[in-house]
Formats: structure tokens, sequence, C-alpha cells
């Protein structure tokens, strides 16, 4: 029984000297592979100051009017992400795509991630490169900042156009997120050991391995970083925040929404109460994943043209 103990015993210090060496060769590989990386991101778009810090903005397009595209939640590299529509809409509309603090190539911010801070952030950084009439098209959770940002600043905005943007009265929104996970994943690197084993998101999409690759390294950078799990932490009360507003009634207003979304009840009606009282209000559903601008950024310029036609 004592010679048993005895291997016993060394085969447990085995392993854990084993999980040890494991655990501090994925923290120097992460941190070695942040620091290459870091050195690898080619800059895009351009900076404008916001609060004391730099927000990152890329506009493309000589259109006479005005896109301002803001990103879906979680969203690393907007500006990557968003080209395939930002190519389909620049031939005719000068389009600015706003990467909020934490995301894409903008500074982190410790100012609290309310919606109220949000949109005054995004409106100073468009005040700073002097756009003060524009559509405004935003993804997912843009669409509770959207509802908020066009009651602050009506005269600037000419329409709202959500793509499968979310909805203040939409269920299952009150989860607790384990924020302190997503900080221990960050910090030891087993958050970059997951991402490597985890499904490509990007792969069969119409991107090339290069802007694949910055996409990569900058949600590497991006992910789990205190600004945006600050956001995380803000999104059920600034769902319901936003449940006391409403589009303004004279406001044109077209959502494109998923056709198939099984993870939210009454998805489609939802949408179609948000625009029963507005002046111009559509709703057209497509067949595609929540990032419908991956693969329909197509239809989207194209819809989005003929309702603008329509309302002059």
């Amino acid at each position: 029984m004592k010679k048993l103990l005895i291997i016993l015993l060394r085969v447990l210090a085995v392993l854990i000297i084993v999980i040890v060496l494991f655990i501090a060769i994925v923290f120097a590989y992460n941190k070695i592979s942040s620091k290459s990386e870091a050195g690898k991101i080619i800059p895009y778009g351009q900076s404008v100051t916001v609060d004391g810090k730099n927000m990152n903005v890329l506009i493309q397009g000589q259109g006479e009017e005005t896109i301002v595209l803001l990103p879906g939640y979680g969203t690393a590299a907007p500006a990557l992400d968003f080209k395939p529509l930002i190519e389909e809409l620049s031939p005719f509309y000068k389009v600015v795509m706003v990467e909020p603090f934490g995301y894409g190539l903008s500074d982190g911010t410790q100012k609290e991630r309310t919606t109220e801070n949000i949109v005054s952030e995004i409106h100073e950084a468009l005040q700073s490169l002097n756009i003060d009439r524009y559509i405004l098209m935003g993804h997912s959770i843009a669409g509770i900042y959207g509802i908020d940002y066009v009651n602050k600043y009506p005269n600037e905005v000419s329409a709202f156009a959500g793509i499968d943007s979310s909805v203040p009265t939409q269920g299952g929104m009150d989860v607790e997120f384990p924020i302190g996970t997503f900080k221990l994943l960050k910090q030891s690197g087993f958050g970059r050991l997951m991402f490597k084993f985890g499904e490509d998101p990007y792969a069969g999409l119409p991107y090339d391995n290069e802007t694949k690759e910055q996409i990569r390294m900058l949600s590497l950078k991006n992910m789990y970083e205190s600004t945006t799990l600050n956001e995380m932490e803000h999104i059920y009360p600034n769902f319901v925040a936003a449940r006391n507003l409403s589009f303004p009634k004279d406001l044109p207003l077209i959502f494109f929404i998923q056709a198939n979304n099984t993870g939210v009840e009454r998805w489609i009606p939802l949408h179609e109460e948000q625009i029963k009282d507005s002046v111009h209000g559509k709703v057209m559903t497509f067949e595609g994943s929540h990032y419908l601008h991956h693969t329909k950024s197509k239809e989207i310029t194209e819809n989005l043209r003929s309702f603008m036609a329509e309302i002059k």
C-alpha cells in the first residue's frame, strides 16, 4: 500500500507539473503572438479625437448622400467585417463606418458603456468630421443605440436602416454573462487557444485571405477587452432603457431582417410593430444568418436605394 501511494503521488506530481507547464506555455505563446501581431495589423481609415481618445472611422465613396454604419456588439474589426456592404454602397453613397471605442483600431475607454455615452461619442466623431446629415444604418445592437440616436439628433438623421437590428422588447436579454471567466480567458491566453480551434466564421464568404488575416488578428486583439466587457455588462440595462423610446413617426424606417431567426420569439412581428406608426416604414426578410451584410449586401443596397427613391 505504501509503495502504491508513493507511485500515485509521483503520478499526481507529474500531472501537476505538466498542467502548470502547459498553462505557462499557453500564457507565453499568447504574449509573444500578441506582440508580433500588433506590428502586422495594417492601419485603415482615419483617427478622430473623441473625449480625448482616438476613434477610428473609415470613409469610402463620393455619393451626395451619406450613410453612417454602426456595427453590432463584438464585431472586432467593423470596417473590415462590413467590407462587402461598404463596397456595394460606396458607388452610390458616401459611406462612413464608425468603429466605437473598443472596436477595430479605436482606443478603449474606462467610460461606462451606457447607450447615452456610446451615442454621444459617435455623434462627437461625426461632428468633428463635419458630417451632419445622413442615413443611419446599424446592425444588431445598433438598433438599441440607433433608436436613442435618432431621438436625440432628429435634424441630422434622414432615415434609419436596420440590419437584423435588435428591438428593445425582445426577450432573452436579461442573461448574466460570466465576465470574470472572459477576463481570465483573455489574460491567460486560453481565449486565443479557443479561437484557434474554433470554426472560421468567414469561411466561404467574399473576403480575401489578407482581409481575413487582418480580421483574425484584430479579433484576438479586441476579444474580451475591458471596454467591450463593460458594454456586455450594460446590455440588459441598455435594452430596458430603450423600451421607453420609439422611432419618430416621420422618420423613414427600413429593416432588413433574417427570415428564420429561431433564437428570438416573434422576430419579424417585433420589427413590424416598430414600423406600424411610421409614415414610411418597411420590413424586408432575407434567408441568411444574423450577419446579413456578409451575404446579402447587394440586395440590401438595391432595396435601400429603391426605398429612399420612393420616399423622394
